[in-house]
């Protein structure tokens, strides 16, 4: 994974590589970003997601709709996940840490990349229920296509304030 800060503009709030990895193995969702074509405008959405631990995170979704039609449209996106969080109020503030993800998303899959991507969100998500789940997958794979954010650029900020 490329993983450079060099276009945070506050490099004060720079979060280190290790962090920035656990944070993509362990965050509980991210929202991804697209663009559509000017009628529709762009488009955000929160989802769960799985890393392959390489270049590539996954995320599962409905064979037709929104998001497909967008990658259709344009194949570049961003990926953001968010950490912990801590409002400070009486300091106006907000302690975070967060990385963004540029990516190339991909889908038409071939079914065994398919399957591997869905056993991996279950190893995420369901890890106690890996039997139930696997035959969830079997029952509803044809009702469900992956997208594959293959990873070109990442980054990462945080803000840690002492009281």
């Amino acid at each position: 994974m490329n993983y450079t800060n060099e276009q945070i503009r506050r490099q004060d709030r720079l979060l280190e590589e290790e962090k920035a990895i656990d944070l993509l193995k362990n965050g509980e969702y991210g929202v991804l970003s697209m663009q559509t074509d000017e009628e529709e405008g762009a488009y955000g959405i929160p989802v769960n997601y799985v890393w392959n631990k390489d270049h590539s995170i996954y995320i599962h979704c409905a064979p037709e709709g929104r998001k497909l039609r967008c990658i259709e449209h344009c194949n570049r996106v961003s990926f953001c996940i968010v950490g912990k969080t801590h409002i400070i109020s009486n300091q106006f503030t907000t302690e975070y840490e967060s990385v963004v993800l540029k990516c190339r998303a991909r889908i038409g899959l071939d079914e065994e990349e398919r399957m591997h991507a869905l056993h991996l969100l279950i190893d995420k998500y369901s890890p106690d229920d890996k039997v139930i789940g696997t035959q969830y997958i079997e029952k509803s794979f044809h009702r469900t296509e992956i997208i594959r954010l293959d990873i070109e650029e990442a980054s990462g900020k945080c803000k840690q304030v002492r009281i």
